[in-house]
């Protein structure tokens, strides 16, 4: 005879080809705040992606404006420098140019022999000074005649020149690099009219082998 255990209760039944995990079908269905959370995220991640188009806009524009503001900025440099210097030269040509009657002088006394003495020392350190401010002198005999450079006052014709030529430098021309204050006040010579530049060069070789016999 078979006792029964007490206390003991059997467990029911589970149809054959049943899964244990069939038996909760509420386990088994994921909850509705885990199926929504996926589709929630797209709109976030689209906001985020607008904000970033935004931000990046407003760097490219900043960046821009500053591009152009320091742009700008070396222009106005450059115009500041540049008529700071015209001013300059301006200025030192203004001073110089009060300058060249003395300067006049000084060669005058030069080629007269006057320049001795104190006032030697003196003619001396003021072209010294004319010249550190870049205050240059220009003009020679037997250069070509430049009517941007030369002021002709004299004029006249010579058989040995082949174009019009400076023969004689009647008051010299000062620059400053390359802005001319005064041009150079030259004596001219052109060529006879109807002579032909050879027939010239023939003349003055002539003129030459005749000189260096007659020194012989």
């Amino acid at each position: 005879m078979t006792e029964e255990t007490p206390g003991f209760d059997e467990k029911p039944d589970v149809p054959s080809g049943a899964n244990s995990d069939d038996a909760d079908p509420k386990a088994a269905t994921p909850s509705e705040e885990e199926a929504a959370a996926p589709a929630g995220d797209v709109p976030q991640t689209a906001a985020l992606t607008a904000q970033l188009d935004q931000v990046r806009t407003a760097l490219n524009e900043r960046t821009g404006d500053l591009q152009r503001l320091q742009a700008e900025y070396q222009n106005y440099r450059r115009r500041v420098e540049r008529d700071r210097v015209t001013v300059k030269e301006i200025a030192v040509a203004g001073l110089l140019t009060e300058l060249l009657p003395v300067l006049d002088d000084v060669g005058r006394a030069r080629e007269h022999g006057e320049l001795v003495g104190g006032f030697k020392s003196v003619a001396e350190s003021l072209e010294t000074v004319v010249a550190k401010l870049g205050l240059q002198q220009f003009g020679k005999e037997g250069e070509p005649f430049d009517p941007t450079i030369h002021e002709a006052l004299m004029h006249s014709y010579a058989p040995d020149v082949t174009e019009t030529t400076c023969v004689a430098i009647l008051q010299p021309g000062y620059r400053i690099g390359e802005r001319t204050i005064r041009p150079a006040r030259v004596a001219v010579a052109e060529p006879q009219p109807g002579a032909t530049p050879s027939a010239a060069k023939e003349e003055k070789a002539d003129d030459e082998e005749s000189g260096g016999t007659e020194e012989v």
